[in-house]
This record gives C-alpha cells, structure tokens and sequence, in this order.
C-alpha cells in the first residue's frame, strides 16, 4: 500500500472509531458508511481491519458493529493518565473541597461503572476507592444514572442477563422495581444510592453532557458519604453544586472536542472522509 493511500486510510479509521465510540448502541456497517459519507465496501473494509487489531467488535448474535477491548482500554487509560492535572480533576477536588465529601467521575463499560477519576474526602470514614475501580450500575448512583438513559433494548438486555445481585438489605433486585426506579431518576435528573451498594454508604449522582452538545449523557458525576456522618437528606443539599460542576465538565468536554475538530482542519484532515 503507497503512503497516500496510508494517509487516507488512517483518518477514515479514526473517523469510524469516533462514530462506533460516540453512539450508544450497535451501529450497522451501512449506518457507518451513511454518517461518514464512505462507499460501504470502504466501510467494511475498515471495519474488518479495526476488529482484527480488536478495536471494534460484533454485536453477539448479530452483525452490528461496537466498541472492542482495546478501543475501550485505550479510552481509560487516556482518562486515567490525565486525571492528576487535567481542567476536569481539578473541578472534582473543588467539589470534594465544597462539599467535604468524595467525588467521583464514571462511565459504564461493559455492564460496570469504572471510575475514571476520584477525590477523596478527608474525613476518617471515608470510602477509599480509585480510579479504575469498577462497581455494578445496578445498586450504584453512577449505574442507576447511566442505566435510566440507556434505549429500551439495551436495558432489557442488561435486566436479562441477571445482573441484579443482591448487596445490601435496600438493594434492587428485582426488574419491575428498577424500571420504577431508572424511570423516576430520567424525570429528576439524578440518582441516589441509598446504601444499595454498600451499608452505611449514601451517594447522589447527576449526568455529564457528552462533547457533542446534543444531550447525550457521556459520565456520571457523583459524591458519596458515610451514613454515621451525613444522612441521604444531607447529601441531597448539594445537588446544586453537583450539578453546576457537571455543566462545567461538560463545558470542558465541548472545548476539547472543538480543539480537535481544529487540529484536524490544520492539518488538512476532513471530518468525513
């Protein structure tokens, strides 16, 4: 292959790695190839190549095109390694400083909510977890969070796989409860904890707007406190706060997508290719 069409080839593979990264379902060959303006002979090809080197993979039982396991640890790992000194880390520890309690960033992956960045409190009870530790989304303020925005589909095919184990006394377990449960936290906004996960542990959580500016939920940002210090009505109270530091890690997000978007154009890469 020349280094022309070298060239060529690697901008349209980033292009199919955003457009697989950024939805939140399966996407067809022909859904790729219609949103990046690529012939879909292009298409699979590209996406041949990218599922062999496993940064996309198939939809089980079906064609469909997601996310594969080193698309997914290449995305963590870039969160993690910034998380000491970037714009978004030093939102949470003004938060953490606001509130005195812990705070904490995550995504779901794979059935789990990984946290991606942690500032801890300083109290003598607190939680001690780190980033990349992983929790379950059903009994967790991130999960419940990420589950009540996810399509119909893909929630019954979460509930489906039996995921629902039981934690704590006041954990969901059972379907019809939880479609209650994520259908109330869709109308509010936020989520709550309320020892689901943990005993005496309570957390309230709030979406992050993903960098594309059209409402779609990238993260949720949550804190968490001992129930022996501050109680589920305590917590509650910083919900602003909660929710102002989320538009601004989502502010963040849009200008890092912006500064992308003009790198490509300095170098002469289209956005569709």
């Amino acid at each position: 292959m020349s280094a022309d069409s070298e060239a060529g080839a690697v901008p349209k593979a980033l292009r199919v790695l955003e457009e697989v990264a950024a939805r939140k379902r399966p996407l067809a060959i022909a859904e790729i190839a219609a949103a990046l303006d690529l012939a879909q002979p292009t298409a699979h090809r590209i996406v041949a190549t990218l599922e062999r080197l496993g940064f996309v993979g198939r939809e089980p039982g079906r064609r469909r095109v997601i996310e594969g396991p080193r698309l997914v640890r290449l995305g963590l790992d870039t969160i993690q390694s910034a998380a000491g000194s970037s714009t978004r880390h030093a939102i949470l520890a003004a938060l953490a400083r606001k509130t005195g309690e812990s705070c904490n960033l995550g995504v779901a992956v794979n059935g789990e909510v990984i946290y991606v960045d942690r500032v801890e409190s300083q109290w003598p009870l607190g939680l001690r977890f780190e980033a990349g530790s992983r929790v379950p989304l059903h009994c967790t303020a991130i999960g419940k969070l990420m589950l009540s925005q996810m399509p119909a589909a893909m929630l019954d095919a979460h509930i489906a796989n039996g995921r629902l184990a039981r934690y704590t006394a006041t954990t969901i377990t059972e379907p019809k409860k939880l479609r209650e449960e994520l259908q109330r936290i869709h109308r509010q906004g936020y989520s709550i904890d309320n020892q689901e996960f943990m005993s005496g542990v309570v957390c309230m959580a709030v979406p992050v707007d993903g960098p594309r500016g059209d409402g779609q939920v990238c993260a949720g940002l949550a804190i968490s406190a001992a129930q022996a210090r501050v109680t589920l009505t305590g917590v509650k109270r910083y919900l602003p706060e909660l929710r102002a530091a989320a538009k601004q890690m989502s502010r963040e997000l849009a200008d890092g997508g912006q500064s992308v978007s003009k790198e490509r154009k300095k170098h002469g890469i289209p956005k569709c290719s």
